[in-house]
């Protein structure tokens, strides 16, 4: 955005630093592959899972790298949490109907 204030833009670029950092200490090479390949398709969703790893890592529950398959395993727990449930309402409206039987 060239209409943002310059220290603006530092500041998200020394996030994105921060979190690329922990992103690779936290990942081995095919989960970031993964996961890169993924925010191409799904942005959203690749934010939430790198937001989840970061928040993970920070309160040191990550014990070493997470592989490819544990990286799948969090996607999957990602995925339930932010599944939108569809619900199909059908709403039924009484037709007027000259055959009816009640007419007065």
């Amino acid at each position: 955005d060239p209409s943002a204030d310059p220290s603006q833009q530092e500041a998200k670029q020394r996030e994105a630093e921060i979190r690329n950092t922990i992103l690779a200490q936290v990942l081995d090479q095919a989960a970031r592959a993964r996961l890169s390949n993924l925010a191409l398709v799904k942005p959203d969703k690749a934010k939430a899972v790198e937001n989840y790893l970061i928040q993970m890592a920070r309160f040191g529950q990550l014990a070493g790298k997470v592989s490819e398959q544990g990286l799948i395993e969090i996607l999957e727990k990602v995925s339930q949490q932010t599944e939108k449930k569809t619900t199909v309402k059908f709403n039924r409206r009484k037709v007027l109907d000259s055959d009816e039987e009640d007419d007065y």
